[in-house]
Parts: structure tokens; C-alpha cells; sequence
């Protein structure tokens, strides 16, 4: 079931969620807006062959920090890492969908290619995937409204939620955005 606004406040307020910080203006009526953080990793093209899957990402991309009041640009056909300015927890009942706003995507702002799927037991600052298909370049501002959250509890809670020991959890706890690690699937 998806968490309507009333069950997203019922939720943080018993910890079965967590949004630090939390804002009760965010809540829709069966979403949580999220805001834009200020870090990005943008790929470093020049000199690079091609991406290896089963290689550590270190070296491909560089972290770029917005600084307040300043502008990301978001060239078209470009793809970058952004993360949320919250900090989103999810008990081992609950998983969360991430999705972009209609607002956004009108003007050609896609906020995740495949990984909008969080969890149960992450707590994270979830990556955005941000791609811009449009013609134009749109100027992104840290704090702006950048995707929704949605809310589903599980039929039962899960065993061994994203972070258990016996899990190899690559993103769990991630503060920032983070690069790929494809390669320890090998």
C-alpha cells in the first residue's frame, strides 16, 4: 500500500520512516517532495576510452560543490550524479520509490535512469540520476524541488534489510552522490 500524506506524517512521527530534515510542507498527498543538494559528479570525458564495468569508477568523475546561491547547469544530453538535500530512512516494512516531478520533466529533466527503487532498511541521501533530454540548458538551484518520494509498506517486513551484515550493501548510508560500483558484483 502507498502511504497517503496522512500516514507519511503518522510515519515520521513513529520513526518508521526518517527525514532529517523534515518539513511538513514537503508532504503531498501521497508523495514527499525532496529537494536539490549541492553536490554533483559530473564524468570526465577527455582521455577516457570507455567505461569498464568491472572497474572502480575512481578517476571518471568529479565532484563539483554548488555554493550557496550559485547555479547547476544541466547541459542537454548531459548525464550527471545529484543527490537530495534530505536524508531519507526506511524501516525493514517499507520501501521507498523515487520519482521526478511533472514540472521538471515538462522541460526535459529526468531526476533517475533505473535506480528509483530504494530498499527497506537504507538510509541514504538518494542519488539523483540527472539527465537533461531537452534542447536547451536548464539552470538547477540547490534547494529547488527535484523529485518525490513515495512510500509502500511491505506485506511483511523484510529479513535481512538493505544494510544487514550478511548483505553486500554498496550505497547504504551513502551521504553524498555516489558513482557507480558495478565492479564488486565481480
Amino acid at each position: 500500500m502507498v502511504f497517503s500524506d496522512r500516514d507519511i506524517h503518522a510515519a515520521v512521527k513513529d520513526g518508521t520512516i526518517t527525514v532529517e530534515p523534515f518539513d511538513f510542507e514537503q508532504i503531498q498527498p501521497a508523495s514527499l517532495d525532496l529537494k536539490l543538494g549541492n553536490r554533483f559528479l559530473i564524468f570526465k570525458t577527455s582521455g577516457q576510452e570507455a567505461i569498464d564495468v568491472k572497474q572502480p569508477t575512481e578517476g571518471l568523475m568529479e565532484e563539483i560543490v554548488v555554493g550557496n546561491g550559485d547555479v547547476f547547469v544541466l547541459h542537454p544530453g548531459e548525464f550527471v550524479l545529484g543527490v537530495t538535500h534530505e536524508k531519507i530512512g526506511f524501516s525493514a516494512g517499507v520501501v521507498g520509490q523515487l520519482n521526478g516531478k511533472s514540472s521538471l520533466g515538462r522541460l526535459g529533466i529526468i531526476v533517475h535512469a533505473t535506480a528509483g527503487f530504494i530498499d527497506p532498511g537504507n538510509i541514504l541521501r538518494p542519488t539523483l540520476e540527472l539527465n537533461n533530454i531537452g534542447k536547451l540548458p536548464v539552470k538547477l538551484y540547490p534547494m529547488m524541488p527535484i523529485a518525490q518520494m513515495v512510500f509502500i509498506r511491505l506485506t511483511s517486513e523484510a529479513e535481512r534489510p538493505y544494510g544487514h551484515p550478511s548483505r553486500n550493501s554498496k550505497y547504504y548510508g551513502a551521504e553524498g552522490p555516489e558513482a557507480s560500483k558495478m565492479h564488486r558484483n565481480f
